[in-house]
């Protein structure tokens, strides 16, 4: 590989690992209010929680741009604090990939915990347990491999994205171009040496990492689907 392609490779990294990072606690709250709550406008969250399955990836990055752009309050905001938005650098490129790696997450997590036997988080509230005791002692020990799979399916998601990252963070060389990103410049412009490396290396991650999400879903207690909920 050449030096600009492990740079484009590593920026990839650090993006999708960023995005999963930040995505994951955000997942599992509500994954937890899905699974163990019962509200008014529960069916609304699952609905809104889903839209980046169904909406196509451009219209996603198109949303964010609005909402971080300069011309948006939260872009006026960020200009007086910071003195620049973050629209067209690799945190939008982050943010981008967070949002369209987030209903998998929360599909992942709502199925490994609902996995959990409640007699089991109710013993222990019955024992004097606090909410987060419970959760951190009973809840996520049971949980756990399914969490980590659904993380893993985030990330690999995250690493792949393209549509909504382009839109909202551009496809600039050293600062926001990701492997997707670079693969379509070098198809564009005839190179395709470049983006046969580049996709090659986008395949071996994908099989790595999918591969160890269907291990640990293999291991898991009951045999978890983390693409239809069902417990198999």
């Amino acid at each position: 590989m050449m030096e600009s392609d492990i740079s484009i490779v590593v920026l990839s990294l650090q993006i999708a690992l960023v995005a999963t990072a930040v995505t994951v606690p955000v997942a599992m709250l509500v994954a937890l209010l899905l699974s163990r709550k019962n509200f008014r406008g529960r069916f609304v969250l699952d609905v809104f929680v889903s839209l980046p399955l169904a909406l196509p990836p451009v219209v996603i990055g198109y949303v964010l741009l609005w909402i971080v752009g300069t011309n948006s309050w939260l872009g006026q905001l960020e200009k007086l604090l910071f003195g620049s938005t973050i629209a067209f650098t690799w945190i939008a490129a982050a943010l981008a990939a967070g949002v369209v790696s987030l209903p998998l997450i929360v599909r992942s997590f709502t199925v490994a915990l609902d996995g959990v036997d409640p007699r089991l988080e109710a013993a222990a509230r019955g024992l004097g347990a606090g909410p987060l005791r419970v959760f951190f002692a009973v809840t996520l020990p049971l949980a756990y491999r399914g969490v980590i799979a659904g993380s893993l399916l985030g990330f690999v998601r995250a690493l792949s994205e393209f549509g909504a990252t382009i839109v909202v963070a551009g496809n600039i060389p050293g600062q926001t171009q990701t492997v997707p990103s670079a693969i379509f410049t070098r198809i564009s412009s005839g190179d395709m040496d470049a983006a046969w490396r580049l996709a090659f290396v986008s395949i071996a991650l994908a099989v790595v990492t999918l591969g160890v999400h269907n291990w640990l879903l293999r291991r898991a207690p009951g045999r978890m689907s983390s693409n239809s909920g069902i417990r198999q």
